[in-house]
């Protein structure tokens, strides 16, 4: 065996130990694992979030993402940019909006913003809090709902799940 299948069996071996521990999964001595539960995580003093972090974007995942964003289309019909969006649009803002397992928002963040359109991350956030709740995400329960708004100089946008694209000029 050369040095590369050796360490491409190394790497294989280490990523599937990782994957016998479920997450919450501790190690006791002698290197059995022992499930614990919610209520062990908050014996010990460890808050246990309401809201799941971020989500890896799964098929379940996406397809929220456009059923989401078809109810805020569906709330701001008007203010829709209808066709593929100008090259330069205005701002991109990627928007983290914490759903619980009804959809109602908890909180909306923002994990990019434009320096130069400081006014739009406000007036995104309110026209998500105005549409609560979000349609119910069924399985998915509370999650953190993540999308991209491309806004409009004229203050009509697209969200990114829903786009028609930008045109080449």
């Amino acid at each position: 065996m050369t040095i590369r299948n050796l360490a491409i069996v190394a790497v294989a071996l280490t990523l599937t130990a990782c994957s016998l521990l479920k997450p919450g999964d501790k190690v006791e001595e002698g290197g059995k694992s022992a499930a614990t539960s919610p209520a062990d995580e908050t014996a010990s003093g460890r808050d246990v979030p309401t809201v799941r972090l971020i989500t890896a974007q799964t098929p379940a995942v996406r397809t929220y993402r456009k059923i989401g964003a078809r109810h805020i289309y569906n709330k701001y019909a008007n203010r829709i940019y209808k066709g593929k969006i100008p090259p330069l649009v205005y701002a991109v803002v990627v928007v983290e909006t914490d759903i619980d397992a009804t959809g109602k928002v908890i909180r909306v963040d923002f994990s990019r913003t434009p320096s130069h359109a400081p006014e739009v991350p406000p007036m995104i956030a309110e026209l998500i809090k105005a549409t609560s709740p979000l349609p119910n995400p069924g399985k998915l329960g509370a999650h953190t709902y993540v999308d991209t708004w491309l806004w409009d100089k004229s203050g009509k946008f697209q969200i990114d799940s829903l786009t028609l694209g930008q045109r080449s000029r």
